[in-house]
């Protein structure tokens, strides 16, 4: 009979094993209405978490700072299941909540802004259906088969690359579609309204530039359409501000794909470099600093005593066996 201890320092025994969600329910019916997940003994859990011990328990709602971490991720599943409907042979890779969103990585050739479009409509057609979304412990191997049978290699491949201490993983069902998750992820899908796609880009598999290049599909999600509709605008000011475009929009500069990170110099772009640095070099010379020069390009020795060699050669350029 687990003794539940509540955050304003009342105390319920129950009679049995009890869910987080019945917890709410017994605070209040309208708490249960606006919960999302469960805080027990300081960690985050799905309302169906059954609690068998004496334990400390706080409800999450909606409006809590992690009830809309939550709700981001529980929108990054239903990129997963929008994908899956519209493009089957999609291979599903990681869909973590970042700050202020959420993305997925998805083996499949490029999207394009139309195919993002036809994604959000799916995933609000998905969030006006109010289903369920059930949760399901399993063992690795029941979790690899399971991904095995619907061809989600990314899946299986983060699974037999569990520590050994780990012998079960949460599954969440989205209808037809199959997730897995630490979680935890919202009831229903009735919380998921204030939405909006961003972007697409690419990135390798795990990071590694050897791996296989996936699509990232960006979004966003908050609790309301006021809060969606002014963090939209705040995107838009600073894209306006964004120096790679204002250096286009002022034909300062330009970059290309030949040199990652470097800057073209425009001629009026130059002047205006040039102007900043005469500006501080007459700074540094009214304090009486000294400026010197040093050389490009170095033999791999200085970085051997530095200790980069160790710790950051893969991500040198090198000539000849010559660090650069």
């Amino acid at each position: 009979m687990p003794i539940i201890r509540f955050p304003n320092g009342e105390k319920k025994e129950f009679e049995c094993p009890v869910s987080v969600l019945d917890i709410a329910k017994y605070i209040s019916t309208s708490l249960a209405k606006s919960a999302v997940a469960g805080k027990v003994n300081g960690q985050l859990v799905d309302l169906c978490e059954l609690i068998v011990d004496d334990s400390e328990v706080n409800i999450i709602r909606a409006d809590d700072p992690e009830g809309i971490e939550i709700i981001r991720h529980s929108f990054a599943h239903l990129i997963g299941q929008a994908v899956k409907q519209l493009y089957p042979d999609a291979k599903m890779a990681i869909g973590p909540v970042i700050q202020d969103g959420f993305y997925y990585d998805i083996d499949h050739s490029p999207f394009s802004l139309d195919d993002i479009s036809t994604i959000e409509q799916r995933i609000q057609k998905l969030v006006k259906k109010n289903y369920d979304v059930i949760r399901k412990r399993v063992t690795l191997d029941e979790a690899i088969r399971v991904f095995s049978e619907r061809n989600e290699p990314y899946k299986v491949e983060i699974i037999q690359g569990l520590d050994k201490s780990t012998t079960h993983v949460n599954l969440y069902i989205h209808e037809e579609y199959v997730d897995m998750c630490r979680g935890p992820h919202v009831p229903n899908t009735r919380f998921l309204h204030h939405f909006k796609l961003l972007k697409v880009s690419s990135a390798y598999w795990r990071g590694d530039s050897n791996n296989q290049s996936l699509q990232r599909i960006y979004g966003t999600a908050w609790n309301s359409e006021g809060e969606l509709n002014e963090y939209l605008e705040a995107l838009k000011e600073a894209e306006k501000n964004d120096h790679r475009n204002i250096g286009k929009r002022l034909d300062l500069f330009h970059m290309q794909e030949e040199a990652p990170g470097m800057v073209f110099w425009h001629a009026k772009g130059w002047t205006i470099n040039k102007t900043i640095v005469n500006y501080v070099r007459e700074r540094l010379e009214a304090f009486g600093y000294d400026e010197i020069h040093t050389p490009q390009l170095v033999d791999r020795i200085l970085w051997k005593k530095s200790g980069h060699t160790d710790k950051y050669s893969e991500r040198h350029i090198s000539k000849a066996g010559n660090m650069l």
